[in-house]
């Protein structure tokens, strides 16, 4: 995989775009259709890289990006829907032991105090929240999008291990694992291939699909089982300071855990755990995928915090990937919409991380003669953390005696008209504006849902468009009519209509997706939408100067140069006058309206304790439509705390820290007279 480091922005660009595309694919398929194509590591590794390209290039980061979601896609089950008041927060990865001690060092960097960790199996199977009331069982719930999830309960008094009432008539909410015993997952496949029904990838796969039927009797069926290892306000409703003690106490309780856990103090006792517990690894009844190290002490996590989707406060170190030997039989190449030409090396089929493997990105020109790849040649196979196929070294002593330099395409593969290789580029360039390949990629990324959101109007209706002529640009979909569609294959009169619908309807969007989804190079999601926040309409932007552009924040001549360039164009300003001779919006629209409120503009605010008056995301939302900005936990920096019941910890080092504290009630109280 090309080094991010190496990468332009034009480039990057493409590749966050394909790897969107294809994580959003995946995850639709496993979370809506139960139907995943492929293993867990493969979709952990696009994602891994997706985050490296989106730090490298900030700009080209999507607010509707999958990375800002938590636990994965948003789905369109029918199960009712559940909202985390706590949200469900995915672990971070680490794939080296230099990687995991670069994360102890900074988690010990905040403490005096030597700190210990808790090494745990990370349990290859699906994220649950299961809440107690007076040791009853009364919810079960995915973790979804981390923020809502869907309602299992129903289903999960079908897992035999999880108690339907605790040991003691606690009121708690604990989290953990729903996994399928690997024997379970034999059984359910040869029984399913009995049945000529298809079988699952894997036993995660079918504990996920298993866990979210709508009809409990089938859940009952699959064998799941569970995993506990966490509690929501541990230190308060378990009185345990610990998660090695958290363990202990929630097995005193009924719930299964998992006790091959170990607590260290070293890199050295983590990586002899690592290596201890990878040669055991197939000597389990279950399948894990790597090990999660935790700060030991809770009252450090909440000192330690959380980002948007993982806690600072731990850590999964994810198994090593698997290598395979191959031969490379072609190397195709494809054009995408700015124009960058990628080769893909066609290879000899091999079975790697559990699926079937025959192509692999080879980036781009630049690499490939670097590498000095050549068709022929036997190369190592390996799945980058364990996600994205790719091809590691070329094994020279095997390389035939008759090979010979790969020569680099000079003409186009979709219209042949000649490439070029722009100076500080790594890729090949077609750049005739009419290629059918760029027009194509150009017109599916304008009606993508992070720029118009044309729902309906995917790749396959766009081809054919082109083909019957009925578009060659963007604007040719507004002149779209009914007469032009119900002749297309496939299309009837509801979905003439509908797509009719979609497309009018995209005409109000605010201005910030039409920019994004004009594809100017280097302009991503994000960097639209502050540009158009700050111009306040296209006609504003085209008129702006490349330094103009450079002076916002995060942009950069860059951005700045390729926003001037393209609307200096003959083209770009026929289409602009299209725009609005169509009646396209072309104004910027304020999603979310900040109120500068003297009380809180500027505050950092914490909320702690049970909330009875509001939800504790409720009571976020309107603090920051206020101007405050919204923590986790309570620090110096913290100018007001909020309280609830059983505050706890945070309230006593609110206390000890001087800061102001407020009742929910006041607080109540407050947004009632701000209404």
């Amino acid at each position: 995989m090309t080094e991010v480091a190496q990468m332009d922005s034009t480039e990057a660009a493409e590749q966050i775009e394909k790897l969107q595309k294809q994580l959003q694919q995946w995850a639709k398929e496993y979370y809506e259709n139960d139907a995943p194509t492929v293993e867990d590591s493969e979709y952990d590794q696009a994602y891994k890289h997706l985050q490296e390209l989106e730090t490298a290039f900030p700009g080209l980061v999507s607010p509707n990006s999958i990375t800002q979601q938590v636990g994965g896609h948003k789905t369109k089950s029918e199960l009712p829907k559940v909202v985390h008041e706590v949200p469900m927060l995915s672990l971070g990865d680490v794939f080296s032991f230099d990687e995991l001690t670069n994360w102890m060092v900074a988690t010990q960097k905040s403490f005096i105090e030597k700190l210990s960790y808790n090494a745990e199996l990370k349990i290859d199977g699906l994220a649950i929240s299961l809440v107690y009331e007076n040791g009853k069982l009364v919810q079960a719930s995915t973790r979804g999008d981390g923020n809502i999830g869907e309602d299992v309960t129903k289903n999960i008094k079908y897992v035999n291990d999880i108690p339907k009432q605790l040991n003691e008539p606690l009121s708690i909410e604990v989290r953990g694992e729903i996994y399928m015993p690997k024997q379970a997952f034999v059984r359910l496949n040869e029984s399913r291939e009995r049945e000529g029904v298809p079988t699952f990838a894997n036993p995660r796969n079918a504990a996920a699909g298993s866990l979210r039927q709508l009809d409990p009797l089938i859940t009952k069926q699959r064998k799941l089982s569970a995993f506990l290892y966490q509690a929501i306000d541990a230190t308060q409703t378990l009185n345990v300071t610990t998660q090695s003690e958290l363990l202990a106490r929630l097995r005193d309780l009924g719930l299964p855990t998992n006790n091959t856990n170990a607590v260290v103090t070293n890199i050295e006792d983590v990586e002899n755990y690592i290596v201890s517990q990878t040669n055991n690894r197939d000597s389990l009844s279950y399948g894990i995928d790597g090990i999660v190290i935790k700060v030991d002490h809770l009252d450090y996590h909440e000192e330690l915090g959380n980002t948007v989707k993982v806690p600072k406060w731990a850590i999964a170190y994810k198994f090593p990937p698997e290598e395979e030997e191959t031969v490379i039989r072609n190397i195709e190449w494809t054009v995408g919409r700015t124009g960058a030409v990628t080769p893909t090396a066609v290879m000899d089929p091999v079975q790697l991380a559990g699926t079937t493997v025959s192509r692999a990105s080879l980036h781009n020109a630049d690499y490939l003669q670097l590498k000095d790849i050549r068709i022929g040649d036997t190369v190592t196979l390996h799945k980058a953390g364990d996600i994205i196929p790719e091809v590691g070294k070329v094994i020279i002593n095997q390389r035939p005696k008759t090979s010979v330099v790969y020569e680099l395409p000079t003409d186009c593969p979709a219209c042949h008209q000649p490439l070029v290789h722009v100076d500080g580029e790594v890729a090949l360039r077609c750049i005739n504006p009419a290629c059918p390949a760029q027009v194509q990629e150009s017109l599916t990324h304008f009606a993508s849902r992070n720029a118009m959101n044309i729902d309906g109007l995917g790749p396959k209706i766009i081809s054919q468009l082109l083909a019957h002529g009925l578009i060659t640009k963007i604007t040719d979909l507004y002149r779209l009519r009914y007469d032009d569609l119900i002749n297309l294959d496939k299309f009837g009169d509801t979905a003439a209509n509908n797509l009719l619908n979609a497309i009018n309807s995209s005409k109000n969007n605010s201005v910030e997706r039409l920019l994004f989804g004009l594809g100017i190079r280097n302009v991503g999601a994000k960097a639209a939408k502050t540009i158009a926040a700050k111009f306040g309409n296209l006609t504003a932007v085209s008129e702006a100067t490349a330094d103009d552009i450079a002076q916002l924040p995060g942009m950069g001549l860059t951005i700045g140069d390729s926003i001037a360039q393209y609307f200096a164009t003959e083209q770009a300003k026929q289409l602009l006058n299209d725009f609005v001779n169509l009646n396209v919006n072309l104004e910027f629209t304020s999603q979310t309206a900040t109120i500068d409120n003297p009380l809180f503009s500027g505050k950092k605010i914490v909320l702690t304790g049970a909330l009875s008056l509001f939800s504790r995301r409720d009571a976020s939302a309107w603090l920051e439509s206020q101007g405050a900005t919204v923590a986790s936990s309570v620090s110096k920096k913290t100018d007001l705390l909020i309280v609830g019941e059983n505050a706890g910890s945070k309230l006593t080092k609110a206390q000890d820290l001087g800061i102001e504290i407020w009742s929910e009630k006041q607080l109540r109280d407050t947004m009632d007279s701000n209404q």
